[in-house]
């Protein structure tokens, strides 16, 4: 009987649950700095059991720990100095040069160690180059994949390392992806609300074309849409999903937003979110009934102040637009006794005079 694939994803996955998971909470080793030219870079160093290196599911003869060191040394030379420091071709020809078997040995040695890998990914040169390697070859992004699966969160959230997963994610097979999204949506919230996080987010979201992940996820968003809709960086979450007008989730975020427009809207990065909603026709309503149930002076504040003035533009110029004669004219009349208040122009127009033409 043939022997078990030692690459196949039910070996590596049931060897995952021996690997050693670092929390996302537990304090992280630095990220190792790009080599400086003839100074020697210290590195992570992999830990061991017995004479081999954690990730056995790969043949390690040729890892001798007497040679490990250099050969690591070497390796994280290459993938983070830049050209100008070493005298190499240029990474992508080099590495299409590569047999399966010299591949899949440069995979395992980057590999080899998650915070060996971690610095590697987290270094802008070697998270290109890493990105690079990713796609390659199937035994390779085997063990790519469980390298980003390990430290999830800390590549997630890093600002180079991020563009490593969000690579895989776009590269690996069906069953990679698939275990990954799983693995974003319970840590959706932490990495929307993440400086690095919720640009990988943006992008997953982007690239997602399987229904039930990308279903889930923009649920995730939509019913999280005020938490998102105030924080510094969720808040471009919410507007990046307003911009794939998926009809359901934007009424659904229009729905979590209930109350909350006015309020959004005297602040610069909620004003946008609301102006996207009044972009579709399922969500438009909601804002205006909302403006129009506002006391009249509120109203005229939120008119007056700059940012709020393009949302109460838009509210009328697409209530106009939809000849939605009940709410323009509900607008109209809550802003006419300030009209004389309004005519600063917002751009090329005032709303002032967009009162007065219909008057």
């Amino acid at each position: 009987m043939a022997n078990a694939d030692p690459f196949s994803m039910s070996t590596l996955l049931t060897s995952l649950q021996h690997l050693p998971f670092t929390s996302a909470t537990e304090p992280m080793i630095p990220a190792v700095p790009p080599p400086s030219r003839g100074i020697p870079v210290v590195i992570p160093q992999p830990r061991y059991h017995g004479s081999q290196p954690l990730n056995n599911s790969f043949p390690v003869g040729f890892l001798a720990p007497q040679y490990l060191e250099s050969r690591l040394q070497s390796l994280f030379n290459l993938m983070t100095s830049t050209i100008e420091e070493v005298n190499i071709a240029p990474f992508k020809e080099m590495i299409s040069r590569l047999s399966r078997r010299e591949l899949q040995e440069m995979a395992y040695l980057l590999t080899s160690d998650p915070d060996y890998f971690l610095a590697i990914a987290r270094n802008k040169n070697g998270s290109h180059r890493l990105q690079k390697l990713i796609g390659k070859s199937d035994d390779a992004d085997n063990l790519f994949f469980l390298a980003i699966f390990r430290r999830f969160l800390h590549v997630m959230t890093d600002k180079y390392a991020s563009y490593v997963a969000v690579r895989g994610m776009q590269v690996f097979d069906d069953e990679k992806k698939e275990l990954m999204y799983e693995h974003i949506l319970p840590h959706a919230l932490r990495l929307a609300c993440d400086k690095h996080g919720h640009i990988a987010l943006n992008e997953v979201i982007t690239d997602l074309d399987h229904p039930f992940y990308r279903e889930q996820l923009l649920d995730i968003v939509a019913l999280n849409a005020l938490l998102l809709s105030y924080d510094a960086y969720g808040n471009y979450v919410v507007q990046h999903v307003l911009t794939l007008y998926d009809l359901r989730c934007t009424y659904n975020i229009a729905v979590s937003l209930l109350g909350y427009c006015v309020e959004l809207s005297f602040d610069k990065c909620g004003s946008y979110i609301v102006e996207k909603l009044l972009e579709t026709e399922e969500s438009m309503v909601l804002v205006v009934e909302e403006l129009l149930e506002c006391e009249g002076g509120r109203l005229m504040r939120l008119a007056r102040k700059e940012i709020g003035s393009f949302v109460v533009i838009k509210a009328l110029r697409v209530m106009q637009e939809m000849n939605r004669v009940d709410l323009f004219r509900g607008l109209v009349q809550k802003l006419m006794p300030f009209r004389h208040l309004l005519r600063r122009p917002c751009g090329n127009t005032s709303i002032a005079a967009i009162i007065e033409s219909v008057c």
